[in-house]
Order: structure tokens, then sequence, then C-alpha cells
């Protein structure tokens, strides 16, 4: 009784700033949880009725069988070693340097300047993969600009880029971080913006470089930052960038076997087969998989630094 006259009460006393979170939490309800009863698709087979009602209904369970697709193809491992090979990459390489940008922008004193290279690096955002894969085109097409600026520069022998799966590990990863890149800086820079001034004026009186600043104050402070936002990553290590794996490439089959992860397997399985529970089972299993290594990898930041967990 005393909890709810207790809840009664707050919501009395801060009922405006509970209108305001009403419009988000009916967001995340209807977009985040309501979803989830599609889970159960992945156990169904999919007989389709007059509506979705009568299709579920219809549908028989099958149990686990809808998984099985994932280990009976031959290209199971193929594409599992992509998805985690390369949002690894992804991670490790946009970390580092999204850390880099912040912490140089936050050096620039002239805060028009800063301002300008925030808003050229977060620009990539606001561009679909379609144009972004066109851009990519424009650079890498046999007449495009690295052949005929740069290479044709050297006088050596076009790169036929859409051919050659070698190069493509490296322009997929270099792609993916400068797309993310400006985003990841910004949340950086806020936290660094949040730090005292005090720590810096006290490094300065003790006599302390700016690196000594950086290495000494900005990192360590910037750390449960760092801890959360990897940890986060990490629960998407299953899920692929569809558009940059299906749009920059261009379809090209000769490049599957570097550019070929789970979402683009299970988008041209459902293209030809066009069963939907195997997609369901495909989100189903890396959601799963996905919560697992959040779970440990908050568990073995807790044991290393407790107070740096994501919980």
């Amino acid at each position: 009784m005393r909890q709810r006259n207790g809840f009664a009460h707050e919501l009395n006393k801060n009922k405006g700033n509970f209108l305001l979170m009403l419009p988000g939490v009916l967001y995340l309800f209807v977009n985040n949880y309501v979803p989830m009863f599609g889970m159960s698709i992945a156990f169904k087979k999919i007989t389709y009725g007059n509506s979705f009602v009568e299709t579920y209904i219809k549908s028989p369970w099958v149990g686990l069988k809808n998984f099985e697709f994932f280990l009976s193809t031959r290209d199971a491992f193929l594409i599992t070693r992509n998805t985690v090979l390369y949002n690894i990459a992804f991670i490790a390489i946009g970390l580092v340097l999204s850390v880099a940008c912040a912490v140089a922008i936050n050096e620039i004193t002239n805060k028009r300047m800063a301002k300008f290279y925030q808003a050229a690096m977060i620009l990539p955002n606001f561009l679909s993969w379609i144009v972004i894969s066109g851009i990519a085109y424009a650079f890498l097409n046999a007449r495009g600009f690295i052949n005929s600026s740069i290479v044709g520069l050297f006088d050596m022998e076009a790169v036929s880029f859409y051919s050659e799966p070698f190069w493509w590990p490296y322009i997929l990863i270099f792609i993916q971080v400068w797309y993310n890149l400006g985003v990841n800086t910004v949340i950086y820079l806020a936290s660094i913006t949040g730090i005292s001034g005090e720590y810096y004026e006290s490094a300065v009186i003790d006599g302390a470089g700016k690196w000594q600043q950086i290495t000494k104050i900005t990192l360590p402070l910037l750390k449960p930052t760092i801890i959360t936002l990897t940890i986060i990553s990490l629960g998407g290590i299953f899920h692929a960038n569809f558009g940059l794996f299906f749009n920059v490439p261009r379809e090209s089959g000769v490049l599957f076997g570097v550019t070929n992860v789970i979402d683009t397997f299970v988008f041209r399985a459902l293209r030809t087969g066009g069963r939907t529970e195997m997609a369901a089972a495909a989100g189903f299993y890396q959601s799963i998989v996905g919560f697992c290594i959040v779970v440990l990898a908050n568990s073995i930041v807790k044991k290393i630094s407790r107070e740096n967990s994501l919980f």
C-alpha cells in the first residue's frame, strides 16, 4: 500500500515529466516490444492464409528445424566468419579513430573550425547506402577516379575492383568506419567536454604537457564511456550492415567469399525461396547470440573493474 501511495505521489509530483516521457515510452513499446511476438515465427512453418491471424494459427510448430539451414549450408562457416571478423574490425578501428578524432577536435581552439569538422564528419550518416554505393562505384569502376587518376598517374595496370576479392575487406572496413566515425566522435567529444577543467588546470600547474594531459586525464576519464559503447557494440557482432554488404559490392558474385554475411545470405535465400520463417530464425539467432556476448563481456568487465560495468 505504501508503494502504491509512493508511486502515486511521485506520479502526481512529476506528472509533467512523465507526460513528456510518454511519447518515447510508447514508441519504445510499439517499436521494440510488440515485434517480439514475431519471434515465435522462427519456430513455425508458415502456411499462408487470408490474414495474419489465420496464417499464424494454421502454421504448424516445427521446433528448431528453421535454424538448421545455417548449419546445413556449406556457406555457414563462411558467412559467420565474415560477419564476426568484420564487426570486430569495425569496433576496434572505429574505437581508436573516434577517440583520436574527439581528442583532436577538443584541442582545437577555434570553435567555428571545430564545429565545421564535426559537421563534415557526421555528414555521411545523412546519406543512404544507395548514394554511398554510387560514390564508391565512381571511385572504383574501371574508368573511375582511382583507375583514371591515381593508377594512371603511375602508369600501372587498371585494377578491376569488382572482380578482385582481395581489396574488399579493406574497402568495406574503410567505408563503414568513415560512415560511423562522426557519430561516435560526437559521443566521445561530449564525454570529454564533461570533464572538469580543474583537472587540466592542476596538470598545467604541475608542468604536464598536452600529451600527458591526454594520457593521464582524458583517456582514463573516457574509460567508462569507451567500455559502455564497446559492450553495446558487441551485442551486434552477429548483425551486419545490410546496406554496406549488399549495395556497395553491387551484387558481384565473384566477391561473395568476402562480402557475403548472415544478413545478405538470408536475404538472398528469401528472394529465391521466399520462406519468412527462415528470416525470423536468423533474426532470433543473431539476437540471442548478441545478448549472450553482451552478458559475457559485461561479466568480464565487472570482474576487472566493477564500477565500469554496464549492469
